[in-house]
Formats: structure tokens, C-alpha cells, sequence
């Protein structure tokens, strides 16, 4: 694999397999991906689970050996090996020394998030003094979304898109609510057209055109957790401020998947959480950003002690001196355990970049897909031959290391049969399977091993489903 490419995949995996005299389906293609991985290393930073030890596995179907297929980075992420040094540093020095924990130790709890903020920075493109890493996604969003989202008789509406996350819907129709607004007026959803599953960027920027004077906030995922799509941040932000909205990102299917430049693409705030690509475990400490052009201008509406300035918080005067920016909207100190878990992934990560782990995701996700279409692609000379469908954008610039995939077998007997055979992926309702080759620790090998697996799952899957017609 060369490293500095940036060929198509298909391209790549072609010659790779003829200079090896092989098929680019042949598992000698796989292994050799592998050995010329430059990350290859980083795998062993990881607890990679056992079959044997995923509660759906059928102890027949398996070897107990080895180590599962895990494709659900994108819903929780691995464990790095360190957590558990960290946690026990700190459940270590909580018992030695009590309260002055607060301020000694390698990571002083009241300033635990400080200590790692800048690994975090370089993972979004930001200015380490735009970043907060505090609470969840969902609490984040809602404190940007009082300081951002100001409606005005003009000027009222949120974007969003029709199929957005739960959290992100609920946090907004429960923002205009709050406001008293009419939510199915100021709600504007943007749908895919007419039989298609993704939104195209063209007619996000057409709407933004033709309502945009009318709309105050433009809210979209980064990376869209159902489809995969990855929306196109710059223009989609250059587009929304030219109209007068601020323009914000709920980017936890996008960091730690895909490179960002938050500061020079000057998006006016987002939000992540951590446990999805950033591995720091459920319910992870997440991450908020406001682009530092807002420092002087934009204010939490709620405000605990933690966004008092350092140098005077502990006075306790109570006279607010607020620190500029997001570190403004900060309310508590830093739960040091939560911390201890994001510094052990982020320390990962900081021994690549995300420049070089997008080059290899690319062309790990286009391996999975070009075996899938190998073997999978809809035959209509052949009706009885069950298919697979990739809705996720085929453009490596539309998507992150997610494909979403439609079954012509239902759905929830293929989902069955791949837990049964070892194999951690994410059905999402009503009709998706989501994998999510992850490059920090899932190889081409694991690619490999997964589509021979899917084979037995989808025919099980079809008898399994004829048999319920038939009963």
C-alpha cells in the first residue's frame, strides 16, 4: 500500500493484486495490506474481544480463539489498553492522598480536561483555547444552541436534517418550544429526494439560498450516523454564514473518522461525543467548540464557577469574571476518571495523524466495498440471488469509514446470524446494517474474514426467513 497515494481505491487494490498474481478477492491480497500497513501497530494499543466472550456468539459457529470481526466503532468504540492504568492512577492517588489530588499527580483533577485538550485540538483542526471537553453531546448542544439560537421575528428557524440523530431532533424542537415557537414552522427538515437515501450537498446549499434569511441556525451532523454521508462542512458553512446563520456541527460520527479543520473552515460552534471514534468509553466526556471570532461576542446563558477565570475562581467573590469562549460555558470541574479514559485514546492517536489514518481508512473501506460488490451486486438476471445495496455515497469525499447496507434477506435474521458468527456491527431500524472498518485497530484481514462470514450469514439468514413464511 503506498502510503502517500491518493488513488481510488479500486485503483490501488488492481495493481496491488496484480503485482502480487493474485484477485483482489484472494485473502493473499488481505495479508499483504496488512503487512505494509505503517498503523499495523496501533492495533495492539487495543483489547480486540474474543468471540467466545460476545454474548450472541454460538459456541458451534465459532472458533473460541479468536478474536471477533468488531465493525461497531462507530457506536462505542474499543477499549485502549491504558484506561485501566489511568483509572487505577487516580483511584490510587484519591486513596493516598485525598484532596490534594486536586492540584499534584501528572493529571491534577481541576485541571484534568486541560491536560488533554490539545491532543484534541489536532484531531478537529482547532485552536486548543476553542475547545471544552465537559459533559455529553447532548447538554453541550443545548448550552450553545441558548447562546446561539437568538429568534427574532425574521429570523426564526433551524435547519436540520429530516433523519438527524434523536438527540440533535429533540434538542431542537425542544429549543424552538422553549422560545414558544411553532415547531412544525420552524423546524425545516431537509429530506433526500424522491427514491434517493442521501442528501445531495446541492440542494442542502438551494435551501439555504431560498430560506436561509429566514433561518437563524443551521445544525447538521458531520458525518450522518444512518447513511454514512459525510456533508461537505466548508461549503455548507461559507453558504450558511453568507446569509446571515450561524452554522453549527454535531460531529460525533465525524471526529476521530475524518479530518476537520474546524478554525479555518470558520464553523461557528459543534459538539461530540467521545465514545464512538475517540473510544473513551459509554458515556464518555464529550467535546464543544466555538470558533475563537466569537471570544468577545457570544455568551453562555447558564453559567456555573468552572467558566470563572482560573486565576480568580477560587476567591469565590462571587464577582464573574468569565473566560472568553467556550471555556466560558464550562459549569463543573472535570470528572477525572472520564478524563483518564479520553487521555488513554487520545494518546493514541497522537501517535499518527489523522491525515495519514484517513488515507488508510479510505482504502480499507473501499476494500470492503469492493468485495461486497464483487459478491453481493443485485443480479436481475438472477431474482433468487440475495443482494446487498451500499447506500452510503460511493465518493471517498462523501463518506467517512461507515457503509450502510440494505439486504435483499431481511434484515434481522442476517443481523442474528453475523452476532451468532462472531461479528459486532450495528442494525439500525428499520432496514440498515452499519459497518465501520475502524483504521486505529481493524485490519484488512478482519475485511476479509467478514465478507467470507456474511456468505454463511445471509444463507442461513434466507432459510431462516422462508421458514417463518412457511409456518
Amino acid at each position: 500500500m503506498d502510503s502517500s497515494s491518493h488513488e481510488f481505491p479500486v485503483t490501488i487494490l488492481e495493481q496491488t493484486a496484480s503485482q502480487l498474481g493474485c484477485n483482489p478477492t484472494d485473502e493473499k491480497l488481505a495479508l499483504h495490506l496488512d503487512e505494509e500497513d505503517e498503523l499495523k501497530h496501533l492495533r495492539e494499543c487495543f483489547h480486540i474481544p474474543k468471540v467466545k466472550d460476545l454474548p450472541p456468539t454460538n459456541p458451534t459457529l465459532v472458533n473460541d480463539n479468536e478474536s471477533c470481526i468488531y465493525f461497531a466503532g462507530n457506536s462505542l468504540g474499543l477499549q485502549p489498553k491504558k484506561v485501566k492504568a489511568y483509572l487505577d492512577e487516580e483511584l490510587d492517588m484519591w486513596a493516598r492522598t485525598g484532596i490534594h489530588g486536586h492540584f499534584n499527580g501528572k493529571r491534577p483533577w481541576a485541571l484534568g480536561d486541560e491536560c488533554i485538550v490539545e491532543l484534541m485540538a489536532g484531531i478537529v483542526g482547532a485552536h486548543k483555547e476553542e475547545i471544552a471537553l465537559m459533559n455529553g453531546l447532548t447538554v453541550n448542544l443545548h448550552l450553545q444552541m441558548l447562546s446561539f439560537f437568538n429568534p427574532s421575528p425574521s429570523r426564526y428557524k433551524i435547519l436540520l436534517e429530516a433523519k438527524a440523530f434523536p438527540s440533535d431532533h429533540y434538542a431542537v424542537e425542544s429549543q424552538l418550544q422553549l422560545h414558544r415557537l411553532d415547531v412544525e414552522k420552524c423546524m425545516l427538515m431537509i429530506q433526500p429526494r424522491e427514491g434517493e437515501e442521501t442528501l445531495r450537498t446541492e440542494d442542502i446549499l438551494d435551501i439555504i439560498e431560498k430560506e436561509g434569511d429566514s433561518i437563524a441556525v443551521i445544525l447538521l451532523s458531520g458525518v450522518q450516523y444512518y447513511t454514512g454521508q459525510l456533508f461537505d462542512i466548508p461549503r455548507i458553512t461559507k453558504a450558511g454564514q453568507e446569509k446571515g446563520c450561524y452554522v453549527g456541527f454535531d460531529l460525533a460520527h465525524a471526529v476521530g473518522n475524518v479530518e476537520l479543520q474546524l478554525h479555518d473552515w470558520g464553523v461557528d460552534f459543534a459538539c461530540w461525543c467521545s465514545y464512538k471514534y475517540l473510544n473513551s468509553g459509554a458515556g464518555g466526556l464529550a467535546g464543544a467548540y466555538i470558533h475563537e471570532k466569537h471570544f468577545q461576542t457570544i455568551k453562555p446563558t447558564l453559567i456555573g464557577w468552572w467558566g470563572h477565570e482560573f486565576k480568580t475562581r477560587f476567591l469565590m467573590e462571587n464577582k464573574l469574571q468569565l473566560t472568553p469562549g467556550i471555556n466560558g460555558f464550562r459549569l463543573s470541574n472535570p470528572p477525572i476518571l472520564l478524563v483518564c479514559a479520553l487521555h488513554a485514546s487520545l494518546e493514541v492517536f497522537g501517535q499518527t495523524t489523522m491525515k495519514v489514518l484517513r488515507r488508510k481508512s479510505i482504502l480499507l473501506t473501499g476494500y470492503l466495498e469492493y468485495l461486497i460488490k464483487h459478491y453481493y451486486s443485485e443480479d436481475k438476471a438472477n431474482p433468487e440471488k440475495p443482494f446487498v445495496k451500499i447506500i452510503t455515497p460511493p465518493q471517498i469525499e462523501e463518506r467517512g469509514c461507515q457503509l450502510t447496507l440494505f439486504f435483499s434477506t431481511p434484515i434481522k435474521y442476517v443481523f442474528k446470524e453475523l452476532e451468532k458468527r462472531g461479528i459486532a456491527c450495528d442494525m439500525r431500524e428499520p432496514n440498515a446494517l452499519r459497518v465501520a472498518p475502524v483504521p486505529l485497530y481493524n485490519s484488512f484481514h478482519d475485511v476479509h474474514r467478514f465478507i467470507e462470514i456474511l456468505g454463511s450469514a445471509i444463507i442461513s439468514a434466507k432459510q431462516t426467513a422462508n421458514n417463518a413464511a412457511l409456518s
